[in-house]
């Protein structure tokens, strides 16, 4: 007699739901591969912009535009690329974006002048607004929502997560080691990996009826988010005194605001309104939104306190990070079980609190060796509350939006991810960078990062709580969870 070996109990079918088959972790290698060498890019080249100012003759005021090549079109092409991969296919529009970063890489590591290097990162910016919003969408239209999503997301998140702070390490290692063209060739070499294996295991989708591209949207929306990434950017380095700081700040929002008069009009909209004003969709941007903003904040804080004040190198600094990195890794496999018990909102809003909680204690740092142990302890665990808010609010943010709408839903969580990375440092560490007294402002942008992130906690709480229905005490909507 045959033997039903099918789950019984609850936690049995939620863990067998959960299994991935062969063919979806080589899927899953290839998507978090590509979400890890965009990750990687953000942060590889920090460390090595002196050497590569000298080798290139450019000065100093413009390194800046090492980082912002890279940040405009990677940010401000998000939503239109995340839609155009809805409307004619998501797998064409990621391949074609792999192979522009691989291309775009190898011409910043092979440039031979301040022009043709910054030509490679905008390039590379281009490629990977094409991945990272098709990237997430293929994950989510293929692992089905509840617990084979959430894991995937787990491994996503961590990876995300990990890529950044590798980069950090790895940046310093590469520069010290070859030259600072090694950390652009090591992006040329990821690409090189991922590219063939691609087209043979990743599925074609794309909305089964092409509406027309919404271009009054598309035009308004990436020219706001160009102004508005550009004029934060900037303003990390020199402040909003200057008057293209102010300029395209105005022309950014005003742009903004066209987009949202543009798309209540639209028949065939870029962005659903009824989306953006879904709970989820609101509150669980929000909450990615300050998770980004605020945690980059405290590294970029940290990294100057821990080098001006202390006195560490630029490896030493690393290394504090890469401790931070490994506890991402240690977060990541355990969140999916986190969010499958807690649920995905409830989640969202225990990682937000979590930290701000353990972002306090970084504002006992003293001047002291001691203080570098606080700084690695308080940082890292912090971070695994961060993860926690990353994975959960993409959860969040995507569950219950059709595979049709994918594509936007994670153009906006990836949209959030890019103005998150970019809002915070000018934002909030100016203060520490234009204070008297370095030691001091960095406490004071630690204790606002700490009261920003805590408030969203509460927000996050109350906007995504579960209503019950007038009169019939019936609950308008489950908690989100990996069922």
């Amino acid at each position: 007699m045959a033997i039903d070996t099918t789950p019984t109990t609850p936690a049995a079918q939620r863990a067998a739901a959960a299994r991935l088959s062969s063919r979806d972790r080589l899927v899953l290698f290839v998507l978090c591969a590509a979400q890890f060498m965009v990750a990687l890019d953000f942060s590889v080249l920090n460390v090595a912009l002196p050497v590569l100012g000298a080798d290139l003759g450019m000065s100093p005021s413009a390194l800046q535009w090492a980082v912002t090549a890279f940040a405009l079109p990677s940010g401000g092409f998000l939503l239109l690329f995340g839609r155009v991969g809805d409307l004619y296919g998501r797998r064409r529009l990621f391949l074609a974006g792999l192979a522009l970063f691989g291309a775009a890489s190898l011409l910043a590591t092979f440039a031979w002048d301040p022009a043709s290097f910054l030509a490679g990162r905008a390039l590379q910016g281009l490629g990977a607004a094409a991945i990272v919003p098709t990237g997430m969408s293929l994950l989510t239209t293929t692992f089905p929502e509840g617990p084979a999503r959430a894991r995937a997301l787990g491994i996503s998140g961590t990876l995300l997560s990990l890529g950044f702070t590798v980069g950090m390490v790895a940046g310093g290692v590469l520069t010290d080691l070859l030259s600072w063209r090694s950390t652009m060739g090591l992006l040329a070499v990821f690409a090189l990996i991922v590219l063939p294996l691609a087209p043979g295991l990743l599925p074609e989708s794309r909305t089964p009826d092409r509406p027309r591209l919404d271009v009054p949207g598309a035009v308004t929306v990436t020219g706001g988010l160009l102004s508005l990434i550009y004029s934060l950017s900037t303003a990390a380095e020199h402040g909003f005194g200057r008057p293209d700081v102010l300029v395209t700040l105005v022309a950014g929002l005003l742009l903004l605001a066209a987009f949202v008069a543009v798309e209540s009009r639209s028949a065939a909209p870029l962005v659903s309104l009824p989306m953006l004003r879904r709970r989820t969709v609101a509150w669980g941007n929000l909450g990615g939104l300050v998770t980004f903003s605020m945690m980059s904040t405290v590294i970029f804080v940290l990294t100057l306190y821990l080098q001006e004040v202390l006195g560490l190198t630029a490896f030493e600094t690393g290394l504090v990070f890469g401790v931070q990195g490994v506890l991402s890794v240690v977060a990541g496999s355990y969140a999916p079980g986190v969010i499958n018990r807690f649920g995905a909102r409830r989640t969202l809003a225990g990682s937000l609190a979590g930290q701000g909680l353990l972002g306090l204690p970084l504002l006992a740092l003293g001047e002291g060796s001691w203080s570098v142990v606080l700084a690695t302890a308080a940082v890292s665990l912090a971070s695994m509350c961060h993860l926690g808010a990353i994975i959960s609010y993409g959860l969040t943010v995507t569950s219950g939006v059709p595979d049709e709408e994918q594509g936007l839903a994670t153009g906006l969580v990836t949209s959030t991810q890019q103005v998150g990375i970019t809002v915070g440092i000018p934002l909030l560490g100016v203060l520490a960078t234009t204070s008297a007294d370095l030691r001091s402002g960095v406490h004071a942008v630690l204790l606002l990062d700490a009261a920003i992130v805590l408030a969203a906690a509460v927000l996050v709480a109350a906007g995504l709580r579960t209503r019950r229905t007038s009169g019939s005490g019936a609950v308008e909507a489950e908690p989100l969870r990996a069922r």
